[in-house]
């Protein structure tokens, strides 16, 4: 039974920075990528960046230099750190992974429930 759980969203002014953390728990093999994506009103969903468990991290156009991805493997948790924050970076952040569990193979598609995230002075 997996579960990813995002927290850290909430109101934050341009240019401001917020943290959002991505916890996973449940019974896992192996955690394979796990990335971000954004949902804003009107919007198609956004892959915002992604991380696979060897390191290497890809970025939107719209994110590259003011996101950072990163994963603590030990705690199953992801990070989506976004500095330099702009008002057409508010919508709902999605947390997801691509993972085995445990006692299975394959590779599956994991989402959280979202967090908001709204940039505006």
């Amino acid at each position: 039974q997996v579960q990813l759980v995002e927290s850290g969203g909430g109101l934050v002014q341009p240019g401001g920075s917020l943290r959002l953390s991505c916890a996973v728990s449940g019974h896992i093999f192996s955690i394979n990528a796990m990335g971000w994506y954004r949902l804003a009103p009107g919007m198609q969903c956004e892959l915002v960046a992604t991380i696979t468990s060897g390191g290497t991290t890809n970025y939107a156009d719209s994110v590259k230099g003011r996101f950072i991805i990163s994963r603590h493997n030990g705690e199953n948790t992801m990070y989506l750190q976004m500095n330099s924050l702009k008002p057409e970076d508010t919508a709902v952040y999605y947390c997801n992974a691509l993972l085995v569990e445990a006692g299975t193979y394959g590779v599956i598609d994991y989402w959280g429930q979202g967090t908001q995230v709204t940039v505006s002075s």
